[in-house]
């Protein structure tokens, strides 16, 4: 028997036909409920549609092999908040400071101080919806083409907002860190807003938790040597920790 829960969600999945994405407070006006019974519908299993910073999306889990966001939110919390600690204190008064795609990056947006007045570039909705509820911040959101898997921003044709701007540190995510193969991560079409990035950056930050130690993922951002400094909230084994030091790239650790 369909429940109401069941109504609910399969007339969700009817709209996602229509458009790519359904704010929350448009889906609660839609089924005639609260955005707090939509929340609660789709923190149970089962369910064709997804909650997606504050937006309804599909579940784009069909895709065997891919990586969700919706998945990996979660995923290793407090080493993440450890290395949000670390990474924030980077940032200065009046920065400008680009925030790459993931989950590790609004936690080190939440750990920035509301007082603190700096620029932010992002590329992606998650980090974008962590950083428009920093009152002191000027926020500037990379747009084009939106990939729900990894709530990404791809821009159509050859201009990027990177063309524009010079900013003064980089923080790029990574899910993979390997000694010989170097920074890597899941999706293919993080790689070209992630190299522009690092190109007109000044200074280059890798933020990767200790889980990503000694993993490999099939989309190559480049050597380690590429980069000014890697944040994590713990140190890698001794080999990788040597070498790095060999390499005079710091570690900064919470």
């Amino acid at each position: 028997m369909e429940t109401r829960r069941d109504e609910r969600i399969h007339k969700l999945a009817q709209a996602l036909k229509r458009t790519d994405k359904l704010h929350l407070k448009d889906a609660a006006q839609l089924l005639g409920v609260s955005e707090m019974t939509i929340r609660r519908d789709l923190t149970e299993p089962a369910s064709t549609v997804v909650l997606l910073g504050g937006y309804i999306v599909s579940d784009p889990k069909s895709h065997a092999g891919h990586y969700f966001i919706s998945d990996q939110h979660g995923q290793n919390a407090a080493r993440k908040q450890r290395l949000a600690q670390a990474a924030a204190g980077l940032i200065s008064e009046n920065d400008t400071v680009f925030f790459d795609c993931g989950t590790t990056l609004p936690y080190i947006v939440d750990a920035i101080p509301d007082t603190l007045t700096f620029t932010a570039i992002c590329c992606a909705m998650n980090t974008f919806l962590a950083l428009k509820e920093k009152p002191a911040c000027n926020v500037i959101l990379s747009g084009g083409e939106f990939h729900a898997d990894n709530a990404l921003f791809t821009p159509i044709g050859a201009h990027s907002i990177l063309d524009d701007l010079c900013p003064t540190l980089a923080f790029i995510s990574a899910a993979g860190i390997d000694q010989e193969q170097g920074a890597t991560c899941y999706n293919i079409n993080e790689l070209a807003m992630k190299h522009h990035a690092m190109l007109r950056s000044r200074t280059r930050v890798l933020v990767a938790d200790s889980s990503k130690f000694g993993k490999v993922l099939p989309a190559r951002i480049g050597e380690l040597r590429r980069f000014d400094l890697m944040v994590s909230d713990s140190a890698p084994e001794s080999a990788l920790k040597n070498w790095l030091a060999q390499q005079n790239i710091p570690l900064r650790l919470p």
